[in-house]
């Protein structure tokens, strides 16, 4: 089958399988759900903002009702998950880990030149994690020559750190505090782990399948995003080989005129439904992150405004998605008030859609697991474009 015909809503339930939300605990409870979150996604986006809790444990719990972060922490310190900046800095499969190399091997090659005392001080950084074990930042002496200038001016020895990661000499854990920790990989990688360099034509062909298994149906531009820094990469010389071979299929959506679309063929009519539950999401969620498809499939504009200067923002800071079924029905702007447990939401914005009870309960049901899930007691609203909904809300959190 070359080519396959779906409706908006039926390309919306292969994109909600695909993430992982169409069923509640679709990948299982307790630890071993968090690794098979990881294992199918192929990538959870890290991210350092900490309005809410971070996009990571954010992203798993919405997938996971019972997940712990310390599960997490677990996955890393068995080696069956690692973390590196593939198209952005996120926690893989370890069993995928042979689909950095060329990434590595980019970094090394096409960045800007280094200097004999650059060089020296890597050598200097490596020698010294060898003979001590893994070591952070701080462990290593401020040897910047003039005051900071900004944000990104890091000192020497950072630089050389993340120079050392990003060509792949060195390796990063996280402790739970979100500090990293950098170590040599042989002291990472399980000795059962492929660590052969794949050829262009297998790293094409991983991030293909990877693609369309985490977002069902995609666009080429997705594909080369999670390429994005190999130069010269095959996506689309072997898209269209999958394409000949019959493993992928091209998609049309009625109504919709688009980009060629592709899915995997093998996931063409199977049966989907969907739990119609709400659900909260990360910015940072495979769902979310390429802006384009959620006004394509789902008639949903978004954008996260954190990025956007403040006069400029329409719904808030760090404003989170809600998802009921297939359907996003409103964004929430919220701040942890850790000292005080406390969930601020200073903006609680639903899209122009009409609401069932049964539905309004659903959103309710999952505030409260977002309270609970960001170690809060209780929820404060401050804002809401609709005040009846916000009323049914408000007196069932009471």
């Amino acid at each position: 089958m070359d080519t396959v015909t779906l409706s908006k809503s039926q390309a919306r339930k292969i994109i909600l399988q695909a993430a992982g939300l169409a069923q509640n605990d679709q990948f299982g409870t307790g630890p071993e759900a968090v690794y098979n979150v990881i294992d199918h996604l192929g990538f959870i986006q890290i991210d350092t903002n900490y309005v809410v809790e971070r996009a990571h444990h954010h992203t798993i719990a919405a997938r996971v009702a019972d997940y712990e972060p310390e599960w997490l922490y677990e996955l890393q310190a068995d080696g069956r998950i690692y973390e590196f900046f593939m198209s952005d800095t996120g926690f893989m499969p370890m069993n995928n880990f042979r689909f950095s190399l060329p990434v590595k091997e980019s970094f090394r090659l096409n960045r800007k030149p280094i200097n004999k005392a650059e060089a020296n001080l890597m050598d200097q950084v490596l020698d010294r994690i060898g003979r001590e074990g893994p070591l952070m930042v701080t462990d290593f002496e401020n040897d910047r020559v003039e005051a900071s200038s900004g944000w990104w001016d890091w000192r020497p020895a950072k630089m050389a750190l993340e120079r050392l990661y990003l060509d792949g000499r060195l390796m990063i854990t996280r402790l739970k505090n979100f500090k990293k920790l950098y170590d040599l990989p042989e002291n990472l990688i399980p000795e059962d782990v492929d660590t052969t360099m794949p050829t262009p034509e297998e790293f094409a062909r991983h991030i293909i399948r990877r693609t369309l298994k985490s977002l069902g149906v995609a666009y080429v531009k997705e594909m080369t995003w999670r390429a994005r820094f190999v130069k010269n990469n095959f996506i689309k010389t072997e898209l269209a080989k999958l394409i000949a071979e019959g493993e992928v299929c091209t998609v049309l959506i009625d109504g919709l005129k688009t980009a060629p679309l592709y899915m995997l063929t093998r996931e063409i009519n199977k049966e989907i439904t969907l739990s119609g539950d709400a659900v909260i999401l990360s910015p940072f969620d495979v769902l979310n992150v390429f802006r384009h498809r959620l006004r394509d499939f789902f008639d949903f504009d978004y954008q996260i405004e954190c990025f956007v200067p403040q006069p400029k923002r329409k719904y808030g800071y760090f404003s989170l998605p809600i998802l009921v079924g297939d359907t996003f029905v409103a964004r929430m702007d919220s701040k942890a008030d850790r000292k005080q447990k406390t969930l601020i939401v200073h903006n609680l914005h639903f899209e122009p859609v009409k609401l069932s009870k049964p539905q309004l309960g659903k959103i309710i049901d999952a505030l409260k697991r977002f309270v609970k899930f960001n170690q809060c007691q209780g929820i404060i609203v401050n804002k809401s474009n609709n005040e009846a909904y916000l009323k049914t809300i408000a007196d069932a959190l009471c």
